[in-house]
Order: structure tokens, then C-alpha cells, then sequence
């Protein structure tokens, strides 16, 4: 066992073809020789047990010690999820409901215009909402907030120069978010958005913690998630992935920034514990995670939300005349296929994508290259770590790692 997983004897145990799980790792292996990544690390679970994990590369550029598989990540948004599991298990205490306004939890919003334009000036005018965000469109990226991550809209743009991301706290980053307006009425589309970052906020409100102590007492250390956190211990600090990027000539530099704002520095506490994209983990740790979802609330014994509250979670709540318009907006092309729950993407459809995974697959990946999926057709769950900023290289390996996970395997469904 690695990191209290279970290790089948061979992939064949569990309905794979080991001669072709070797074409995963020759795409890994490759990627590492031509020097696009620094290390990889890639965990396949089926049935509960361990099908195969693998790494290849280095820490850091320049280290003589392998890619060790205790190795922690830089996860991003691949937090986001474990936010919207916090939030569901306050949600099943009855704290909040789905349809409540968002302004019952974080009254700073109230008010809050709507983007309608801009004026010869450059100036941007604003109507009013013709109602508050729900915790519905809070938990699902359709609120009308913005990031600050893409110049892709003025309202995105306001959000950059305002230094959302950048603020000092919880209190100051909601209280700058509102004196910008939505994007859009609630509802009427889908931006990718500091929602789960308060969805955080919404945590400590009503837990009366602050969220890291919320996730560590309720989430991370009850399924055994040890190296998963907002800061890395510093005996541990060697164990950290560096983060690289593109140097512009086929190779790597070490990244100073991600999305023009400083790589955080995990050896001190952070500025605020993001919800959005704050934690580091391990493939280990975040398999753990992934296996308790795909087990619909429960792992090792350990309960953390009913198996309705995780078959609520992964059920799409995009509006069909959202799913049904074509907007350059959207970080993913939404559709009836393609769909959003509560903090996780949903494949509805993988046929129509041209995917082999199952239907109601749940996915999600973190802007340094990190990703996973979650398949309870075919009972699979999928990890997959790499340290390079969110470009068409680092996209390509989640696409990579799917068609050669189902090509290898050979019995499919449970």
C-alpha cells in the first residue's frame, strides 16, 4: 500500500491491458526526455485498488533524485472541489439551500449591478440585477462574478485592475469584487469566477472556523489526507514540484508568476486560504479524495457526505439555454454533453465528445498542469501531475492520459 491505497497484483486484476498502460507511459516518459515538463506522476485506480502509478522526470530540473510518488503539487483548482464537498456538508447540516440568495451569506453583494455596455468614454454602464446570485449559480460559476485571470471582458479586466486575486483577506477580496459589477443577470451564462474563493468565505461564516481549519478537521485529515494543505511544513519544503512555464524556446524556465500574480510561496502562509485554488497535495492524497467521491461519500470507514449530497454535486445545474448557445466566453465548450454540477464538470455525453470514459464522468484540472477525472460507469478514478503553467502543452496531457487509460482497457463498465 502507498499513501493507504490498496495495489492490485497486476492491471489485468482490474480490466487493463498492461502492454498498453505502457503507451501512457512512454507519452510520460517522452514528454520528460524532450524537456516540456520536469517530472510527471500518474495514479489509475479501479475498484478501489491501485492499477498503476507511475512517475518519471524530477522534482526540480537538475535534481539527481527521481520524481518520488510523495512528491506535493501545486494543485490550483483542482481545489475547487474539495470547497464544494465543505460546502455540501454544511449544506446537509441545513445551513444554506441551493435557491437561497447569495446575499443572505455575503451581504457585501447586495446591490450589485450588471455589465450593460460601454460608454464612448470607455466607461462601463450598468442596469440593475433583476435578482441576487443564488448559492445555485454560486456553486456553479453562473453568478456573474468574474476572476481577473483573462482579458476576455471589461468586467474581467476591472477585476485585474482592482487586484481581486491580490487581496489581503476574505473581507477584502469580497468587498473589491463588489464594486464591480456581474458580467451578466445571474443565470444567463457561465464565467469562470472567484465564486468557490467565497464559497470559502461562506465556509467560515457559517463553521465559525477559518477554512483550512474546516478542511483539515472535516475533510483532509478524516480520509487520511497528510500532505494536503495551504502550506508545506518546511521539513517537507523538498518534497515541493517546482513550477515551470514556456522560456519561449522549446523549453522550460521556472515560472515567477501564474496569471500575472507571484507564485505563492508555500512555505509561509498564505494571504488567504483560497478556496479557489490554493492547496497543495499529492497523488496519493488526492486520489483519496477522488476514490471518496467516486464512492458516493465514503471511504475507509469514513463518512464525509450521504450518497444523495454526492449525486446532487454531479448533477448539471447550467441552464438549457446556456448548454444550448455558443459563447466565447466559457472556459469549456458547454453542451447537453458537456455539463456543470456543483464544482465538477460533468461529461453527459462522452459519445458525442468522442470520449471513451463513462457517462456522468466528473473531471476538473488546476493551471499548473494537474487533473483528474472521476468515472463511477466504469468505476475509475484518474490523477495526473505535472509542474508547467496552463498552455496548449500542459492541456494536451489531460487528453493524453484519457485515450490511453480506455484504449487499455479491456472490461469495461463494473
Amino acid at each position: 500500500m502507498t499513501g493507504g491505497l490498496p495495489f492490485a497484483p497486476d492491471p489485468e486484476a482490474l480490466g487493463f491491458d498492461s502492454a498498453r498502460l505502457a503507451d501512457l507511459d512512454a507519452y510520460m516518459a517522452g514528454m520528460v526526455e524532450a524537456g516540456l515538463v520536469a517530472g510527471t506522476s500518474t495514479l489509475l485506480m479501479r475498484h478501489g485498488q491501485v492499477a498503476a502509478f507511475t512517475t518519471f522526470g524530477h522534482a526540480r530540473l537538475g535534481d539527481a533524485a527521481p520524481l518520488s510518488r510523495d512528491a506535493i503539487f501545486r494543485i490550483y483548482s483542482m481545489t475547487k472541489p474539495v470547497t464544494g464537498v465543505a460546502m455540501m456538508m454544511l449544506f446537509e447540516e441545513g445551513r444554506w439551500r441551493l435557491d437561497d440568495p447569495v446575499t443572505d451569506y455575503l451581504p457585501e453583494l447586495k446591490g450589485q449591478k450588471v455589465y450593460a455596455g460601454l460608454a464612448e468614454d470607455g466607461a462601463m454602464l450598468t442596469e440593475d440585477a433583476l435578482r441576487p446570485p443564488t448559492m445555485r449559480e454560486l456553486m456553479s460559476h453562473t453568478t456573474g462574478l468574474g476572476y481577473g485571470l483573462f482579458d476576455v471582458h471589461p468586467v474581467e479586466r476591472a477585476y485585474r485592475e482592482a487586484g481581486v486575486m491580490m487581496a489581503h483577506g476574505y473581507q477584502d477580496l469580497v468587498e473589491r469584487a463588489a464594486r464591480i459589477p456581474l458580467m451578466f443577470q445571474p443565470g444567463t451564462e457561465w464565467f469562470y469566477s472567484i465564486a468557490t474563493d467565497l464559497q470559502a468565505l461562506v465556509v467560515e461564516r457559517l463553521s465559525g472556523q477559518t477554512f483550512g481549519e474546516f478542511l483539515r478537521t472535516r475533510i483532509l485529515a478524516p480520509l487520511g489526507m497528510v500532505d494536503t494543505g495551504f502550506q508545506v511544513p518546511a521539513d517537507q519544503v523538498h518534497r515541493l514540484a517546482e513550477m515551470y512555464c514556456d522560456d519561449g524556446a522549446g523549453g522550460l524556465k521556472v515560472a515567477a508568476d501564474a496569471f500575472d500574480m507571484p507564485i505563492n510561496d508555500y512555505t509561509r502562509p498564505p494571504r488567504f486560504e483560497g478556496g479557489g485554488g490554493g492547496l497543495v497535495s499529492t497523488a496519493t492524497d488526492y486520489a483519496r479524495f477522488c476514490q471518496m467521491i467516486l464512492n458516493r461519500g465514503e471511504l475507509d470507514g469514513v463518512r464525509i457526505l450521504k450518497p444523495e449530497t454526492i449525486d446532487l454535486m454531479a448533477t448539471n445545474v447550467i441552464p438549457d439555454a446556456v448548454l444550448n448557445t455558443y459563447s466565447p466566453l466559457r472556459l469549456l465548450p458547454f453542451s447537453p454533453a458537456l455539463t456543470f454540477g456543483l464544482d465538477f464538470a460533468i461529461t453527459e455525453d462522452p459519445k458525442r465528445l468522442g470520449l471513451g470514459e463513462g457517462k456522468g464522468t466528473l473531471s476538473w484540472g488546476g493551471g499548473g498542469g494537474t487533473w483528474f477525472w472521476i468515472d463511477p460507469e466504469n468505476d475509475i478514478v484518474f490523477v495526473g501531475l505535472i509542474q508547467r503553467m496552463a498552455d496548449p502543452v500542459s492541456n494536451e496531457f489531460r487528453a493524453k492520459a484519457r485515450g490511453f487509460t480506455y484504449a487499455a482497457l479491456t472490461h469495461p463498465e463494473k
